[in-house]
């Protein structure tokens, strides 16, 4: 229920399509050197984590809303026990002095 589904990556061809509208024109160049060189290694694929869907940032924000709600009725009764607690010493200690 919770896993995360990933889109099919698409397969790309593996032949070059040559339009037949573009005509080819062959390059006689010489070689700079008598050397043989190899050709450079392709770049390995990359692959691009998908994006976030609406349904993943629609439960963070709900989460973050009750955890701060959460946070904010903490304090608030933190805060009005400690009130609680100074009237009561307050009341207690005027009672022993009379």
């Amino acid at each position: 229920m919770f896993r995360p589904k990933f889109p099919e990556a698409p397969t790309l061809p593996s032949t070059h399509v040559i339009s037949p509208s573009i005509p080819t024109v062959p390059h006689s160049h010489a070689p700079a050197c008598s050397c043989q060189h190899t050709p450079a290694a392709p770049e390995p694929t990359r692959r691009v984590a998908p994006g976030f869907s609406a349904g993943t940032v629609a439960a963070v924000v709900t989460v973050g809303i009750v955890l701060t709600a959460l946070l904010a009725a903490v304090a608030i009764t933190a805060i009005s026990v400690a009130v609680a607690a100074v009237v009561m010493r307050s009341l207690l200690t005027s009672q022993r002095r009379r």
